[in-house]
């Protein structure tokens, strides 16, 4: 998940009307229970005016009333489980960190803290509730940090054998968007001829020419179902043969059939197609770095005091390197923090800008990142041609970045399949 894509996002839906109950007629009542917790029809309703509006800002029709309730009860059920597991495991959000990511977004979007209030105000939406939203979606990305990507890994030899595949001479990247019809993990025969049908009720939909957008926010369970089904750029070099054969029969704009995978059933729709051969010239930063992390049983104070007690043994002349084998949390600890050449992109945003603000070979303040609290040292940079390396590194981020997909849906699925939810939507 780019954190900076989503909260880019987050600002932009929550930059719509809230529905006040005093302008709901329907009575309030509980329309979902989360283990102890519940959800109640006016904090529904609200959310589905918020999705709606994301929806048409993004020139997709938006399904019937009824259907998006569905579909954002099902994304509202998916926050409890996650708000509840981060309560158990003393998963948390400092208000620090809060502060610091809304002054973020307000520079974004060339506003100081005061013009992102009235901004707020004028749409309808109070600061708290901007804020509370923003806690949510940084929770969310720090759970999936610390439960699942930092179990993934990608081997050389992964790599390797996509790099000496016949489809890496396919410089080829393609824009997809899909549809996940998601099988419970012990689905019975009975469910999944349901799920089938379902699947199969869209398949229809779109060869009959229903907008994809429109039948993703219909139909599909992904976390992208609201956003138009969207999944962003794809190169052919990271993709199954079969699947690339199957995208190289469809002109911008087709669909695939369904597909039928572990996590479910799918529809893939190719949006564009582009060529990414050629010389790569950019600008490498060669930085190596100490990391601290924050979990259940670091809090986000206690690794500041940390961080900064390993940089005043380091200005008092410790090696940096030998330091980062002894106290860093980061895979690169053995490697003495050593990162090697990066590029732009490759770090999230709060490294990368304290990481160009260095002059080289000096040490840096503590800086926080999702992942923790790091220190930094530049050792220097270049220009450099990264075609063939941009190609590797590209591969690996792929296959990385399935692997983190399929682990959070079977994450989420497991957690879902653990709970108890008692649905009442449809409660007459």
């Amino acid at each position: 998940m780019n954190m900076k894509k989503n909260l880019l996002a987050l600002l932009l839906v929550l930059s719509m009307p809230v529905v006040h109950a005093a302008s709901v007629q329907e009575v309030d009542r509980i329309v979902a229970v989360v283990n102890k917790d519940i959800i109640t029809s006016l904090d529904l309703q609200q959310r589905v005016a918020q999705a709606t509006r994301s929806l048409q800002t993004q020139h997709i029709a938006p399904p019937d009333q009824a259907v998006m309730s569905r579909q954002v009860l099902d994304q509202m059920i998916n926050e409890q489980l996650l708000s509840q597991f981060a309560a158990n495991n003393n998963v948390k959000i400092d208000d620090s960190e809060i502060d610091q990511t809304v002054l973020r977004l307000a520079k974004q979007n060339k506003l100081d803290l005061a013009g992102m209030k009235a901004q707020l105000a004028r749409d309808g939406t109070t600061f708290e509730h901007f804020r509370q939203e923003v806690r949510r979606e940084m929770l969310t990305a720090r759970l999936r940090q610390n439960e699942v990507e930092s179990h993934v890994s990608v081997s050389d030899t992964e790599v390797e054998q996509v790099l000496k595949s016949a489809q890496f001479a396919n410089n080829t990247e393609y824009r997809l968007a899909n549809v996940l019809v998601e099988v419970p993990e012990r689905a019975d025969g009975k469910l999944l001829e349901e799920l089938s049908r379902k699947a199969n009720k869209a398949l229809s939909e779109l060869d009959a020419g229903q907008a994809f957008g429109k039948v993703a926010a219909t139909y599909s369970n992904s976390g992208n179902a609201l956003k138009g089904g969207e999944l962003g750029w794809r190169p052919a070099a990271s993709l199954p043969p079969d699947f690339v054969a199957l995208l190289e029969k469809l002109a911008p704009g087709q669909h695939t059939g369904v597909i039928r995978t572990q996590q479910g059933f799918f529809i893939f729709q190719l949006e564009e197609k582009r060529n990414n051969s050629g010389p790569q010239l950019v600008e490498q930063y060669h930085v190596e770095h100490i990391l601290v992390r924050t979990n259940e049983a670091v809090s986000d104070s206690d690794a500041k005091t940390r961080i900064l007690q390993i940089r005043d043994r380091i200005l008092r002349g410790a090696s940096f390197a030998e330091t980062a084998k002894l106290y860093s949390d980061d895979g690169s600890a053995n490697k003495g923090g050593d990162l090697g050449w990066v590029n732009l992109g490759d770090t999230v945003p709060e490294f990368e800008k304290a990481m160009l603000a260095l002059p080289p070979n000096t040490l840096s303040e503590p800086v926080r990142s999702p992942f923790g609290w790091h220190l930094i040292e530049l050792l220097g940079k270049r220009t450099q041609d990264v075609a063939g390396e941009r190609e590797k590194m590209q591969v690996k981020q792929q296959i990385r970045s399935r692997k983190v997909e399929e682990a959070y849906l079977d994450w989420m699925r497991q957690l879902r399949d653990a709970a108890f939810i008692e649905d009442h939507l449809d409660d007459k």
